[in-house]
């Protein structure tokens, strides 16, 4: 079987690590009954490909998944999908184990993976640098993230909730839109707003433009004038109509491009990876929503579509984990105390301001990408020539 190609990272987003732009339009398919229902329809794939692991970490996005797919599975007498979690008993940020808990007992479950870290799953430890030497940069940095879980998988299928910030999150234009569509009175205040929103996309980056930059202190002046126009018209190009938002989420190129690398990782464990929040017919079902439906805000989402899936708690919580300090660890620190400055375009990262960003104790995690290129072109470096040859052709 041929495994799938990645997606290479060029320049400018290994420098900046974010990737912009969008797919093009697409035709969607006819929408379910109700979200939950296109959401079964996107998971039962995944549950007649056992084993069927759920990327678990007590969100309330791999929360909805899971709760979904264990409602789906019972009922249909399939084979119960499996809460697969990461832990890293060292970092306070990630300790989502609270949460996780609730969820579990919530959903009667007895079974459920849990795999402890200390500095394995490093930006440049030993996961994510087998994977690097086999595929070269991956985009986001952190896909070697799911390597435990796919191992584990082997054969069958893992769920994740990618997109589920995107496609619940308020929208940029969310309350203008509101204002127009006479759903909130409108306040002095929002007459700019709707103008804005209102306004043609050229239009749009042209006052975005004016704002205060999206500021990425290790760029060179024109790479950052370059991310600086991508993120202004990614920004200016959100729609204003309720009907176009879903499509729009599954659109950006950040999350087709996460999606593939998670692709390539699996397929050489014969697994797939199913993400119901960006799948076709769910896009379509939420554009399709009654406008009595339509939410404003991340917490209405959740209740509006998912009530008496989860406790209310779990289903409105706003914190959410964070694992800085599993990237950037043991192997991270070591390699940036001891960088000789190769490895990166000098042309677009100023060098010395990317060495005193890794100084720090807690990096900006948009230099990873960076930091794993630096640490392949070492290896390539210091490789026998044979070996060196293989390696630089994957940078």
């Amino acid at each position: 079987m041929k495994l799938p190609e990645p997606y290479r990272p060029d320049a400018l987003e290994t420098a900046s690590g974010l990737v912009f732009g969008f797919t093009p339009r697409e035709a969607l398919p006819p929408p379910a009954a109700d979200p939950v229902d296109a959401l079964e329809a996107a998971i039962l794939p995944a549950l007649l490909r056992p084993p069927c692991l759920v990327s678990f970490s007590g969100g309330r996005d791999s929360s909805t998944i899971l709760a979904v797919a264990v409602r789906l599975a019972r009922r249909e007498g399939l084979e119960l999908p499996v809460p697969a979690t990461n832990r890293f008993p060292g970092s306070e940020g990630a300790d989502e184990t609270q949460w996780q808990e609730r969820v579990i007992v919530h959903l009667g479950l007895t079974e459920w993976l849990r795999f402890e870290f200390s500095d394995e799953l490093d930006s440049v430890g030993p996961v994510a640098m087998r994977k690097l030497r086999r595929y070269g940069l991956l985009w986001p940095f952190n896909a070697h993230f799911h390597v435990p879980m796919i191992d584990e998988a082997t054969g069958g299928a893992v769920l994740t909730g990618v997109g589920g910030d995107e496609t619940f999150g308020a929208p940029r234009f969310a309350r203008a839109a509101a204002v127009l569509a006479g759903r909130a009175r409108p306040k002095p205040r929002d007459v700019l707003a709707v103008s804005l929103a209102a306004s043609p996309p050229a239009v749009r980056r042209s006052v975005l433009s004016r704002r205060d930059p999206v500021f990425l202190s290790w760029l060179r002046p024109d790479a950052q004038q370059q991310v600086w126009a991508a993120w202004t018209a990614d920004t200016a190009a959100e729609p204003l109509r309720w009907q176009s938002r879903a499509a729009f989420a599954r659109r950006r190129r950040y999350i087709q491009v996460g999606l593939r690398s998670l692709d390539c990782l699996a397929a050489e464990q014969r697994v797939e990876i199913h993400s119901p929040f960006v799948d076709p017919c769910f896009a379509s079902t939420i554009a399709a929503l009654p406008r009595e439906r339509r939410y404003l805000t991340r917490k209405a989402a959740m209740t509006e579509l998912f009530a008496g899936l989860l406790p209310e708690d779990v289903l409105t919580r706003r914190s959410k984990s964070h694992f800085d300090d599993a990237f950037w660890s043991t192997y991270s620190r070591r390699f940036a105390a001891q960088w000789d400055g190769e490895g990166i375009d000098p042309e677009i990262v100023d060098g010395a301001v990317l060495r005193a960003e890794w100084a720090k104790s807690r990096p900006d995690g948009r230099t990873f990408l960076l930091l794993q290129a630096a640490a392949l072109a070492q290896e390539s470096a210091s490789a026998p020539p044979e070996l060196a040859q293989a390696v630089g052709g994957l940078v």
